[in-house]
């Protein structure tokens, strides 16, 4: 069989199944797996198969295959009609600003706030939304934007949302720690379109960054370099990454033996306090795994699309279609997804069957949302 996607094609057989531009790689890599159930399928002794107006080549299974592919995607779905480029050059613009004034501010004296007991915020957080907030209106003035900081603002009837993490990994940021970073992703009814992520690394007078960017059938790029998830398929050989809330309750407890578990059965699980940086560590082959209870949209839309279109998969940790206002996340290289779920998704599911809310939150009145 051949998926066809543009120029690219991926071959497992002998039958032809030609795929929207849209589809990310990832996605047609996932459609592979249904060729079993389509290519033997026969109406009236020949195989179902017609071509739409798209284009595409359909039959009875493989549009169910084309559609469970498509459903499972967290980006959008098509990009056909969407200021794609333009959305793109703005993030990069953004990321950068951002990225500049949390340079200039980096092994110089700060000052510090609280939000909780142990939440963070600097002045560096609010000043870096502020630069990033006048690049993104100067271009997009009736969008909609979700800022960590400034909350919403902008047009509610907007198709597109922004979410705006201007520094991802506050409290590594105020202690000098190399873990934190910009993260910017615009979202079309929901779903993640595209996204770029500036990554702190380094360390005190040895700073440096570097740019992860992706877009919904795309692909994910680091300084320009196509990235892809890795193939490790054990758990045993994996180096898994987690991270933990500021509350201290029922979900932190259950993250906490699902920490010591995988510390007994993997290679080791980290916890670096940047759910951006994560993911795009997934996204760069360089960890196999993330998952955490109760992040925030701005922590979440950047990384997840990143993993996504660097090839892997992303869900609930209970297993369930992920959105970016979910509360929980796990991403991975795909091939350990399932068998990293054997365990944490019967303890997700443990902790809602005991009341905690685990529904969407944070979607912002009257925003026109698929998800």
């Amino acid at each position: 069989m051949a998926v066809a996607m543009g120029a690219r094609t991926l071959t497992s057989a002998s039958t032809s199944l030609v795929l929207p531009k849209s589809l990310s790689k990832g996605a047609a890599s996932a459609l592979l797996g249904h060729v079993k159930l389509w290519t033997s399928v026969k109406v009236g002794g020949s195989r179902a198969m017609c071509t739409n107006s798209s284009g595409v080549r359909r039959g009875g299974i493989a549009r169910s295959a084309v559609s469970e592919v498509t459903a499972s995607k967290i980006g959008a779905i098509s990009t056909e009609g969407l200021p794609v480029k333009a959305l793109m050059e703005v993030l990069d613009a953004a990321g950068h600003r951002g990225a500049e004034v949390i340079m200039a501010a980096l092994d110089k004296p700060r000052s510090i706030d609280y939000k909780g007991k142990a939440d963070l915020v600097t002045d560096t957080d609010r000043n870096t939304e502020l630069a990033i907030l006048e690049v993104v209106r100067e271009k997009f003035p009736d969008h909609l934007i979700l800022g960590e900081e400034g909350g919403v603002s902008g047009d509610s009837n907007s198709d597109y949302l922004w979410c705006i993490d201007p520094l991802d990994g506050t409290t590594n940021f105020a202690h000098g720690y190399p873990s934190f970073a910009v993260s910017i992703a615009v979202l079309y009814r929901g779903r993640p379109l595209a996204a770029t992520v500036v990554e702190f690394a380094g360390g005190p007078f040895a700073w440096v960054t570097r740019t992860f960017t992706a877009s919904a059938g795309g692909g994910a790029f680091c300084n320009g370099q196509r990235i892809h998830v890795s193939s490790n398929d054990m758990v045993e050989r994996s180096l898994l990454v987690t991270g933990f809330g500021y509350d201290h309750d029922a979900a932190w407890e259950t993250n906490l033996e699902l920490f010591k578990y995988y510390t007994d059965t993997s290679r080791g699980v980290r916890r670096l306090g940047a759910a951006a940086v994560d993911c795009c560590h997934v996204a760069l082959g360089i960890a196999d795994s993330y998952w955490e209870f109760r992040l925030k949209p701005w922590d979440m839309a950047a990384g997840a699309l990143m993993v996504e279109e660097a090839g892997g998969k992303v869900t609930r940790m209970d297993g369930g279609p992920f959105s970016v206002f979910d509360r929980s996340v796990i991403v991975s290289n795909g091939a350990i997804h399932d068998k990293l779920l054997e365990k944490i998704q019967p303890a997700t599911e443990k902790l809602i069957a005991d009341g905690l809310n685990f529904s969407q939150w944070l979607k912002p009145t009257g925003y026109n949302s698929d998800v």
